[in-house]
């Protein structure tokens, strides 16, 4: 049984989140507030549908109890209570799903990375295969694909593809599919219907975000210098050249 008081706690909060945005709020806090709205949504479904069936439960429990109730009737509660007992046992274990702990990045775009491995030119084919299932899943849950760059294979697919997945909650349903994925058919390269085996490694990593840094001037380091070069090239006579030093962490431009 899950604890009401729980569920109370991220209603109120849901509803507090609901008002502050309503009221309007600076730029970061609005975006802030906004994706822990979002973050609760499914939360939040789920709980309003497990105390919908259950207050549904109660009332029939209730009917069941009247002793003035009919005969018709009281079957035709019965039925009831049977289906909406099952329904609020499926609800019950989709609440605990959904309140089960979520990974900081589940929200978030993602950038999926699949490189061909052992197999050739097959893998490479299959390196293709494995990003057009992407794709076709991102439209299925209307997230955008867009494609960040590639490397085509001799014979199709491509030996290393690299593409944007935007949307919500992309990483959360991607994040599992990093690893090496491989496959055993007889491939389109080959002429003797010999099996082959073939991989891709699929690498899934969320989006990051954009952070402004604050450098002050005085932890830098700047010194002109001069290119070397042969001879008395101008570059030799000149302070052409210009290195920036970040002092405490020593990275060097």
């Amino acid at each position: 049984m899950i604890p009401s008081d729980k569920l109370d706690i991220i209603l109120r909060r849901h509803d507090e989140i609901g008002a502050k945005l309503a009221e309007g709020a600076d730029g970061a806090t609005y975006v802030a507030l906004s994706r822990e709205l979002a973050s609760m949504e499914d939360v939040v479904v789920a709980i309003r549908m497990y105390r919908g069936i259950a207050d549904e439960v109660s009332g029939l429990d209730a009917m069941l109890a009247d002793p003035a109730l009919d005969r018709d009737m009281r079957e035709l509660a019965e039925v009831e209570r049977a289906e909406a007992g099952e329904r609020l046992e499926k609800a019950e274990k989709d609440l605990q799903v959904a309140l089960l702990p979520k990974d900081a990045d589940d929200e978030k775009s993602a950038i999926v990375e699949i490189r061909a491995g052992t197999g050739g030119d097959e893998a490479a084919l299959f390196a293709g295969d494995l990003f057009r299932m992407y794709v076709r899943y991102a439209e299925a849950h209307g997230w955008k694909a867009e494609l960040v760059s590639a490397s085509e294979g001799t014979m199709g697919g491509y030996k290393e593809i690299i593409a944007e997945i935007s949307g919500r909650g992309v990483f959360a349903r991607m994040k599992f599919e990093s690893g090496v994925h491989r496959v055993q058919r007889v491939p389109a390269t080959e002429t003797q219907g010999r099996i082959h085996t073939s991989a891709a490694t699929v690498a899934v990593l969320p989006e990051v975000e954009e952070v402004d840094v604050a450098i002050n001037e005085s932890d830098l380091r700047i010194d002109t210098l001069r290119y070397g070069g042969a001879g008395g090239q101008h570059v030799n006579k000149t302070e052409s050249a210009i290195r920036i030093t970040h002092i405490s962490s020593g990275i060097v431009v």
